[in-house]
């Protein structure tokens, strides 16, 4: 089940507000466990019992640590256990194929359907028992509320990643009220018209481009639709969970902040994925030492989270070099643009040239297409500079280009903003929210490509 399906809008969420909202309070808690199980058991029944085990595992570990002399060890326990489920269900098929390649063994291709969303849930769970262990946060002791914590549908399969301590209060005590689910519904669909209206029609483009040789300008246009696809349909994903926190009651932090206005690599990863960059520097980065270390350790911590968040993303080469590759770009930030002020007419579409190169790395099926795009973009290797197919794909986007770049930008947030005001401002906001909805209604029953491209990670 995805939120940008009629099953998901007029079905399920219904639904779970109606229950929601006519419990008492001590029961909302499990209401939502209940409907985010069932939620996740939509698509994948089987997978739900691995998400029970992992709610039961870090529960039980938690309390364990709290009253154990033995904390590390728990805590170690705990650690790679989790790490060994993820790493079953997401690299092993990618570690056997490395072994056959590099033994020439003839060791069977393993297939296992990836759980969706274990990526996110596992984080979560491991910066819950870590940080009992710290002394952070105290242990959950209702099973039921910490089954709401690791289950809650908003954000369970493609983030943003929260942290216990961040959402522990509220799940005690919480302040819903018609504000609120007014405040939440709108982001909610302005986060589906990104997606539907945005990302969706965005990933034809990149599809069609997909289905022969590329050209210099096919190569650009699959390049920037990519970008654009990618930012509106993750992003999209984090509004809509950020607005259906908000319509519970619950306060969810926010995941992006506008990251293609970037003047440098550094400043758009503290705007991208918020919430992973967050993870990565609290959990592994500041353990080994930040950069408080030599010039030789700092390079050595950067390159780690970087492989680390390459991998994470992915079990396949690409996503591992696209990690490495922005480890190397933030280190050549640091250590040598550090010293040159670019003015930033020039830095930020010098940090832009970086980013889509990245994502054509991160959209490739191997590192071999990966190159093979990027030189078609610089004219290597490319079937001509156009084609028919390529000024049919400019023809057929370039207005949605725009639109995207301007909704990329703070603009139309900080104009919704200004709008509101006012109580005038307040109805047309609404109205239009409202024009959006039918809209995306109409797109979600005529559109079939549909994916979240989270969903895998």
């Amino acid at each position: 089940m995805v939120f940008s399906g009629l099953v998901f809008l007029f079905i399920f969420l219904p639904s779970v507000l109606l229950v929601y909202y006519l419990v008492p309070f001590k029961r909302k808690n499990a209401v939502l466990a209940m409907f985010s199980l069932v939620f996740y058991a939509w698509g994948e029944p089987v997978y739900v019992l691995l998400m029970l085990y992992s709610v039961v595992l870090n529960y039980a570990s938690a309390l364990i640590m709290e009253s154990s002399p033995n904390k590390k060890q728990v805590l170690v326990f705990n650690v790679v256990t989790n790490l060994l489920i993820l790493g079953f269900f997401k690299y092993c098929g990618f570690l056997t194929g490395i072994v056959r390649d590099i033994t020439g063994a003839d060791i069977p291709e393993l297939k296992v359907a990836l759980p969706i969303g274990i990526s996110f849930y596992t984080f979560q769970a491991l910066s819950y028992v870590i940080d009992v262990y710290r002394g952070k946060v105290k242990p959950q002791r209702n099973i039921v509320d910490f089954a709401a914590y690791i289950a809650m549908f908003p954000q369970l399969i493609a983030g943003p990643i929260v942290r216990y301590s961040d959402i522990s209060a509220q799940l005690r005590k919480r302040r819903i009220s018609l504000e609120g689910f007014g405040r939440g519904s709108m982001r909610f669909t302005f986060g589906l018209a990104k997606k539907v209206l945005l990302a969706n029609v965005l990933g034809e483009t990149v599809e069609m481009l997909g289905t022969g040789d590329l050209t210099v300008l096919g190569a650009w246009i699959a390049a920037v639709c990519f970008t654009l696809q990618i930012y509106f349909d993750f992003s999209g994903y984090s509004d809509m969970a950020i607005g259906l926190g908000r319509m519970l009651g619950f306060r969810i932090g926010e995941n992006f902040d506008h990251p293609y206005i970037s003047s440098s690599v550094t400043e758009f990863w503290r705007r991208w994925h918020i919430s992973l960059g967050s993870w990565f520097r609290e959990y592994v980065y500041i353990p080994l030492g930040g950069n408080r270390v030599s010039a030789a350790k700092h390079i050595r911590n950067i390159m780690i989270v970087w492989f680390l968040t390459g991998l994470w993303h992915g079990a396949a080469w690409n996503f591992i070099v696209w990690g490495l590759y922005y480890g190397l770009l933030l280190l050549f930030e640091k250590y040598v643009l550090s010293h040159i002020k670019l003015p930033k007419a020039v830095a930020l579409p010098l940090t832009m040239l970086f980013v889509i190169i990245g994502w054509v790395i991160f959209s490739a099926n191997d590192m071999a297409s990966a190159f093979s795009s990027i030189g078609a973009m610089f004219g290597a290797g490319a079937a001509g500079l156009t084609d028919k197919l390529s000024v049919l794909a400019l023809i057929e986007s370039w207005k949605l280009i725009i639109v995207g770049a301007l909704f990329a930008t703070p603009l139309p947030a900080m104009l919704c903003k200004k709008l509101t005001d006012n109580e005038a401002g307040k109805a047309a906001v609404m109205i239009y929210a409202m024009a959006l909805l039918v809209l995306c209604t109409a797109f979600m029953s005529a559109q079939s490509y549909n994916p979240f491209m989270y969903f895998r990670f």
